[in-house]
């Protein structure tokens, strides 16, 4: 297992993809594509002193979807993810650690698989929701942004779930999801067997204990904007109360980042359509660099 130490490369991708997302109204797309630009747009690679790694362009973003269609735009979020993970394994060999900067939350697979190539990783899941929808514990499937842990835990459609025969990108028990607080989501992970540890008090020692072992090559860690408490950062598209506040999601994603085995970030579901100032960019950026610098 790495340590990451101090003056790691950080190297920033854009991953623009809401192709995990049901459209917020009808004849619009979900803004969330457009959290790069504004996070970018704080100076935040200057502040990190971060390597640019450029965009990767996601596909089309198709609306239509009907009950027995599967994942909304499934084919596509595969292809993406297929993409996502070459550029995530190019710069780790270069010996970068890659911050992705979302999007929504079904570019996890992306760094998912790329991680299942090179080992055996678990994956720090700081997000309001599960985002652990599938057959087993719903009628039907729709957006991959609410079904990406499941996905990434081998449960779903093949085209998905076993991209190079690799199915599951993660196992069970090295997951650890933090912060998850909408009731329904709560049922959904409290019956998995997956590790979590809900609402905004989260001891780092619950994390070490599922993700700090001999047998795990390292961890990735997911952020999802909506962990924070929407009193703090509404521009989200599910704002839960009961979330953690700016210096609390700092502090925790400063100990993770020390944590052995820390291979990469993504930070996703911010959306700036619903933050017309750009003060909640900012924040989000001073978070970011607060606990990576």
């Amino acid at each position: 297992m790495n340590t990451i130490t101090p003056d790691r490369r950080l190297a920033v991708l854009d991953a623009p993809s809401n192709l995990g997302l049901r459209q917020p109204a009808p004849d619009t797309v979900p803004g969330c594509y457009k959290a790069p630009w504004a996070l970018r747009d704080t100076g935040l690679l200057a502040r990190l002193g971060a390597a640019d790694a450029g965009a990767l362009v996601p596909p089309r973003y198709v609306a239509t979807w009907k009950e027995g269609d599967g994942v909304r735009n499934g084919p596509a979020i595969a292809a993406y993810a297929r993409a996502l993970a070459g550029r995530v394994s190019t710069i780790r060999a270069d010996g970068g650690f890659p911050i992705l900067l979302g999007g929504d939350c079904s570019i996890l697979l992306g760094p998912a698989l790329a991680l299942r190539r090179e080992g055996r990783y678990g994956v720090a899941y700081l997000d309001a929701h599960a985002d652990f929808r599938h057959l087993g514990n719903s009628p039907y499937v729709v957006s991959a942004a609410g079904e990406d842990l499941a996905l990434v835990t081998g449960r779903g459609e093949d085209h998905l779930t076993d991209i190079d025969g690799l199915r599951p990108y993660v196992r069970d028990e090295d997951v650890i999801v933090l912060g998850v607080r909408d009731e329904e989501d709560l049922r959904d992970v409290a019956d998995s067997g997956l590790a979590y540890v809900p609402g905004a008090d989260i001891p780092l020692a619950a994390v070490e204990e599922v993700l700090v072992r001999d047998d795990l090559d390292g961890f990735w860690i997911h952020v999802d904007a909506d962990v924070l408490d929407p009193s703090v950062l509404p521009a989200v598209d599910s704002p839960t109360p009961g979330g953690l506040d700016a210096d609390g999601l700092t502090g925790l994603l400063r100990g993770l980042l020390a944590l052995p085995g820390a291979a990469g970030l993504q930070l996703t579901i911010y959306n700036p359509d619903l933050d017309e100032d750009g003060t909640q960019a900012a924040l989000l950026a001073d978070i970011l660099v607060s606990a990576l610098t």
